[in-house]
């Protein structure tokens, strides 16, 4: 979780409002953050990473004004007209395509903003970029390079600089080999013949993103004016980098200009900061609250939040979110803002009218048992994300791609789909351990998810237990003795073993399990063309089978 230290002498400057460390520790907690320590003149708090925006004072700033009613409502960013143009090449399209950047005039930094730029950079390359993979962040001095400015893509050996930190030349390609960001970051674009490169008019160079600034750009307690850049392969992340980074120098007292940014196609005026808009049911907000809040109640919680907000005619509430609120996607988040600007500490907790005493779900008992019993066959369990992708659960399974739930906004390639099946994760499982000591038998209990084939709308989450083994002379009959053993210790009798055909398995070495005419599972031996998908030179034999069709009905 990313920390913050906050200064009571600073914060209360950005705050234009005195304060001791007691109140920050007292009300900074009612707008998300943790108190991780206490000192005579700061507080060390911890926040939640989608709040990107809590990585500096001023983002803290602007959330606790809110909450104490100091300043309410949509915060208002000026973007001065610049001339100063950026021409994104055409080099860059496959290296890494977009940039987008802000000027950023008369800052007046001391070694406490320069050192805050800095980590605000680094919490940005973390929080939005993923690390540095989306999006990554350049901060310039302006006042050291000439507009207007290229962004191309460059020969390795062609083009030198000195970087940030160094004192000699050094080309892109020794960067990346010898320089500790360069082999840090290498990976992503060292895969391309040609790397990224930001120069100004006369050929200077600012950066290599995402890896190393220039030295020539360095900024500090001297540096006035601020050039901006954040590049990526996503433009969502690049313009949400981007509108955080420069809010929050804007709160520092510095003043937005904007940049040309001609690609070859178009051209874009950067940055933008217009408000995102919302709808949000009030009967919605009192639903999941518990509370009786008037439509005018509740605008004033969301303005507390640094939100606007007026009456539509259809009953909703259009609700103005700022540019550097990237965390708020659904109208429940637009709840978690009512919360906050109502006072979780106002909330009063109710004891349900009937008395109840909870427990687990069967569910949940029955999966408990069969770890219990898997563990006691001599499977470790490993627990595996319910995200995945087609790659690993349908082609290298020899399988035909199925109807999944694909994730509208995926945190990366890997984990774009919700998978279908658990056998894919544990053969990922394998792969990822295949350095290890054999032989390795693993297991895991847990939900897939399934789309109802009728419908292609309806999807449910399902418990299955699945299991592989590994070894030189794994087999049909090991796996059919541990499915026969876990059947056996559930108490169940009387199912069945019938033959299949499954891609995923050797043809005539697979069977189903059959329990009451329904088909609970299956198992069998891995076929040679899924383990040469994983990149496994040993046999594999594994079973899948649904819990959910042992329960009760």
């Amino acid at each position: 979780m990313p920390v913050i230290t906050l200064y009571k002498d600073r914060f209360s400057k950005f705050l234009k409002h005195p304060l001791i460390v007691e109140e920050m520790a007292k009300w900074l907690p009612w707008i998300g953050f943790d108190i991780e320590e206490t000192g005579t003149d700061y507080v060390r708090v911890e926040y939640n990473p989608n709040r990107v925006d809590f990585s500096s004072y001023a983002g803290v700033a602007r959330a606790f004004q809110g909450l104490m009613g100091w300043k309410t409502g949509l915060p208002n960013y000026v973007i001065c007209k610049g001339n100063v143009t950026l021409r994104i090449d055409e080099s860059v399209q496959k290296v890494r395509p977009y940039m987008l950047s802000a000027i950023v005039r008369n800052m007046k930094l001391d070694e406490d903003a320069v050192r805050e730029i800095m980590e605000m950079q680094e919490d940005l390359h973390w929080g939005v970029g993923r690390d540095r993979k989306k999006a990554s962040v350049g901060v310039h001095s302006l006042d050291n390079v000439k507009p207007p400015f290229t962004y191309l893509a460059a020969d390795p050996d062609e083009v030198k600089f000195v970087p940030l930190g160094k004192t000699d030349e050094m080309t892109l390609q020794e960067i990346l080999e010898e320089h500790e960001k360069g082999m840090a970051y290498k990976h992503l674009v060292d895969w391309s013949p040609k790397y990224p490169l930001l120069t100004d008019a006369d050929g200077k160079v600012l950066s290599m993103p995402p890896i190393i600034n220039s030295e020539l750009t360095r900024i500090d307690v001297e540096t006035k004016n601020l050039f901006l850049d954040v590049t990526g392969p996503h433009l969502k992340a690049v313009k949400q980098s981007l509108n955080v980074l420069v809010t929050a120098l804007a709160d520092m007292e510095g003043t937005i200009e904007s940049v040309q940014v001609e690609y070859p196609d178009r051209t874009i005026v950067s940055p933008d900061l217009t408000p995102q808009k919302m709808k949000l049911r009030p009967s919605y907000a009192n639903e999941l609250l518990g509370l009786k809040l008037s439509k005018a109640e509740i605008v004033e919680c969301l303005k507390k939040c640094r939100l606007d907000a007026g009456k539509t005619k259809d009953g909703t509430i259009e609700v103005e979110i700022p540019a550097y609120r990237i965390d708020i996607l659904h109208e429940v988040d637009l709840v978690e803002e009512v919360a906050i600007g109502y006072g979780y500490y106002r909330l009063k907790p109710t004891k349900p009218k009937t008395a109840a005493t909870g427990g687990f779900h069967e569910a949940t008992k029955l999966a408990d048992v069969v770890r219990q019993i898997m563990i006691g066959l001599g499977f470790t369990e490993v627990m595996n994300f319910i995200l995945t992708n087609k790659d690993v659960q349908f082609r290298r399974m020899r399988r035909k791609p199925e109807k999944t739930v694909k994730i509208a906004n995926p945190v990366s390639s890997e984990f774009n789909i919700a998978r279908t099946s658990l056998l894919p994760s544990l053969m990922k499982n394998l792969m990822d351990n295949k350095h290890e000591g054999f032989p390795q038998r693993i297991f895991e209990a847990s939900d897939i998810i399934n789309i109802n084939m009728k419908t292609e709308c309806r999807s449910r989450r399902q418990l299955h237990v699945a299991a592989v083994s590994s070894h030189s002379t794994a087999n049909f009959t090991e796996i059919k003795s541990g499915v026969e053993a876990l059947l056996a210790d559930l108490a169940l009798s009387r199912w069945e073993i019938k033959p299949m055909r499954n891609p995923s398995f050797i043809e005539g070495r697979i069977a189903a399990v059959q329990l009451k005419i329904k088909n609970i599972g299956s198992f069998g031996e891995i076929h040679p063309e899924v383990l040469n998908n994983f990149e496994l030179e040993n046999p594999v034999c594994g079973f899948e089978i649904n819990l959910e069709r042992l329960l009760p009905e």
